[in-house]
């Protein structure tokens, strides 16, 4: 695990058992976790704890992952992977576009977890480091991308960008005019190889088209290449 700090993840599910196992397996790649069965437990652990990274279900009692989600964005970042049974597409992109950061379906492999979980810390690192690592300034019509604080700028407003929103925008304007498939912007954001999940890639383009253009219907910077992927236009 990369870092001397011990990483802490919130695992939340109804199912002891699930969390159980998923608890053992990530304590034996280093990591410290904590447990609670609803999403109104897991708010009250999450408040009096420092938590890196949450493991949450969706269909909970009390409140559930959606729920959750949505109040946890209001007071915090953290990075989110959805857990869950319901394995249809349009479940999938509600979280993404709740905010989560990744979603496995059950069943699952808990190293495919663990993996998963190893992977979003890689792109917390990366973007954490950013001050270190980058110190430069792309703006491109009115807007701008700071690489220094990893912060994005519209009009000189800023605004909200998850981990994955950076990676995403900061490929296409470092390389502006040149397309990108849907399998490129995978595997050079998540580092893994691409598993044909489009509709992951068109959630965050959208939500990047509502932050950076005047009207995301008609977009002017960030271009779909039907047929072929995406391009930041050049201005």
């Amino acid at each position: 695990m990369e870092g001397n700090t011990i990483k802490t993840i919130l695992i939340i599910d109804d199912e002891a058992q699930i969390r159980e196992l998923l608890s053992i397996y990530l304590k034996n790649y280093g990591f410290a976790t904590y447990e609670a069965g609803n999403g109104v437990d897991a708010l009250a652990v999450f408040s009096n704890v420092q938590i890196d990274l949450v493991i949450a279900d969706i269909m909970m009692p009390m409140m559930d992952g959606y729920e959750l989600l949505k109040k946890m964005r209001h007071i915090s970042e953290v990075s989110f992977l959805f857990l869950s049974a319901k394995s249809d597409d349009m479940d999938k992109i509600i979280g993404l576009q709740l905010g989560a950061d990744d979603y496995v379906g059950k069943p699952f492999n808990p190293i495919e977890v663990v993996s998963r979980v190893q992977a979003l810390f890689r792109r917390m690192d990366v973007f954490s480091k950013g001050e270190k690592q980058n110190h430069e300034i792309i703006q491109i019509g009115d807007v701008m991308l700071d690489l220094v604080s990893c912060k994005l700028y519209k009009n000189g407003q800023q605004k909200e960008v998850t981990s994955y929103e950076f990676k995403i925008l900061s490929l296409l304007m470092k390389h502006a005019g040149r397309v990108f498939t849907k399998a490129s912007i995978y595997e050079h954001v998540w580092g893994q190889e691409y598993i044909g999940d489009e509709n992951l890639i068109m959630v965050y383009i959208s939500k990047l088209r509502e932050k950076i253009e005047d009207n995301p219907r008609k977009p002017v910077y960030l271009i779909t290449i039907r047929g072929l992927g995406y391009r930041f236009e050049k201005k």
